[in-house]
């Protein structure tokens, strides 16, 4: 078992309950990772499931939730001959921190009959940037988990030269070695730094509303993602993501809208 495996491990309370233990090593600057959160969640629905695979996730985020212990509820919908359907909450001291919808299926290892356009083109992995490690006293507890690197362009922030354009590219992989799987999936779109940096903007951007899907089970190495915006405005913003494993197949995509960074 992976540190991630055990960072978000469920232990089944009882038909509908799971306990969790929320890991301080995920957290961005104090609050805790969201595709991390939804990776704890995901566990237990796909062990309450009668499918093997966690095909659709949406998750809003009500309150930020803190290390330490939570319940995962779990409420079966509907199973079907191929999908099951279920409502899943994050607990913690009574309070619903977390709430969305699971769809759980099983994947077959078949060609896709259509796969739109070829991936984005990046550069090789050795002239791709990693970000700065962060100082001790950010909080940043993240970037020791992973390894992301960087498309040079989409980081020009770090050095005050945003492109202008809501947008971030970069390799991914689990800093411990392991396969991706739903789970790594599930931390992997939500771990790029939000694409309204590149627009110029700053500070931490909390996502509201995370919808993602599982297009089919990555072959092992390093995913590549490819994140963009289309609209920011009011004080709100979305992004895309799309996931790609080592073969430059599709295995991931999600949208989310998030506040703009404030401070």
């Amino acid at each position: 078992m992976s540190k991630f495996d055990e960072a978000t491990q469920a232990i089944r309370v009882d038909e509908n309950t799971y306990d969790v233990c929320l890991d301080p090593g995920y957290a961005i600057g104090g609050p805790l990772n969201g595709g991390y959160l939804m990776a704890v969640i995901l566990r237990a629905a796909v062990d309450a499931s009668p499918f093997e695979h966690p095909v659709s996730q949406t998750a809003q985020f009500l309150k930020a939730p803190v290390p330490g212990p939570a319940q995962v509820r779990i409420e079966p919908l509907k199973a079907g001959r191929t999908a099951a359907f279920a409502r899943a909450t994050l607990v913690q001291d009574g309070v619903a921190h977390i709430e969305g919808l699971i769809t759980t299926a099983t994947l077959q290892d078949v060609e896709p009959v259509y796969s739109g356009a070829a991936a984005p083109g990046m550069p090789p992995i050795e002239e791709c940037a990693k970000l700065p490690d962060p100082k001790p006293e950010s909080g940043m507890t993240l970037n020791a988990q992973l390894e992301l690197l960087f498309d040079p362009p989409t980081i020009g922030w770090l050095k005050g030269e945003p492109s202008g354009r809501p947008e971030s590219r970069a390799y991914f992989r689990m800093a411990e070695p392991q396969d991706p799987d739903p789970y790594v999936l599930a931390l992997a779109v939500d771990v790029l730094p939000p694409v309204v940096f590149s627009a110029g903007m700053r500070g931490w951007a909390p996502t509201v509303d995370l919808t993602w899907h599982l297009r089919a089970l990555p072959a092992p190495g390093w995913l590549t993602l490819v994140g963009s915006g289309r609209l920011i405005s009011d004080g709100w913003f979305d992004e895309e993501v799309e996931v790609r494993d080592s073969t430059g197949r599709l295995i991931a995509q999600s949208r989310q809208l998030a506040r703009v960074g404030r401070g």
